[in-house]
C-alpha cells in the first residue's frame, strides 16, 4: 500500500495514524480541542515523539475534558509536571490551560469549535496539490493571526497549518498515496 513519503514504514503507529486519521475531517470540539493540545506540545519536537504519548497524555489530561483543563490549577500543574509519560513543559502546560479558556470562549461565540474553524473555509475541505508540502499557508496565517487575537499560545502558523491537516480542513495526501 502507498502512503505520503513522510510516514515512516517502520513505524506502526504513524502508519496507523496517517492511514485512518490525519486528512479525515473532524467536527467534533473534544477531537479539536485534542488535536489542538498535542500540536501546540508538539513545538520543537516530532510529531511521533507526541502520538507514542497520546494515550499518557489523554489519561494526564483528563481525556482532554476543556472544561476540566480549563481549570487545573498550580497543584495539577505540579503534578503534570512530574509525569514522565508527557512532555514535560511548564509553559506548554500553562497555555494548554489558557487555551482550553479560549476554546470554550470560542464555543460561546461560534455555538462550537467546529462551526469556528470550519468557518474559514465555509465548511469545505481545501485540497490543492503541492510539489513539496507548504510549512505554512495563508489560512493558517489568517487562523493563527486571529488564535493570537484571542490570546492562545502555541499557535503559530506552522502549527495551525499541522492542525489544519490534522482535523481534515486541509486534505495534503499526495498524490501517489491511496488516500489521496
Amino acid at each position: 500500500m502507498k502512503r505520503c513519503s513522510w510516514v515512516d514504514e517502520k513505524s506502526e503507529i504513524y502508519k496507523k495514524y496517517h492511514d485512518e486519521e490525519w486528512g479525515v475531517p473532524k467536527h467534533d470540539d473534544r477531537d479539536l480541542f485534542e488535536l489542538l493540545i498535542l500540536e501546540s506540545f508538539q513545538a520543537g519536537l516530532s510529531w511521533l515523539t507526541v502520538l507514542k504519548k497520546r494515550e499518557a497524555f489523554r489519561a494526564a489530561f483528563d481525556n482532554f475534558d476543556v472544561k476540566k483543563v480549563a481549570n487545573y490549577g498550580e497543584d495539577k500543574i505540579n503534578e503534570l509536571l512530574k509525569n514522565e509519560k508527557i512532555i514535560r513543559s511548564r509553559n506548554k502546560i500553562q497555555s494548554a490551560i489558557g487555551n482550553a479558556k479560549i476554546f470554550m470562549q470560542i464555543q460561546k461565540e461560534y455555538g462550537s469549535f467546529s462551526n469556528y474553524i470550519w468557518g474559514f473555509t465555509n465548511n469545505k475541505v481545501v485540497k490543492k496539490d503541492y510539489d513539496k508540502l507548504p510549512a505554512s499557508t495563508e489560512l493558517s496565517d489568517t487562523i493563527s493571526k486571529d488564535l493570537k487575537k484571542r490570546g492562545m499560545k502555541y499557535v503559530g502558523t506552522v502549527i495551525v497549518y499541522s492542525y489544519l491537516q490534522a482535523i481534515g480542513v486541509v486534505d495534503d495526501h499526495e498524490k501517489g498515496c491511496f488516500r489521496y
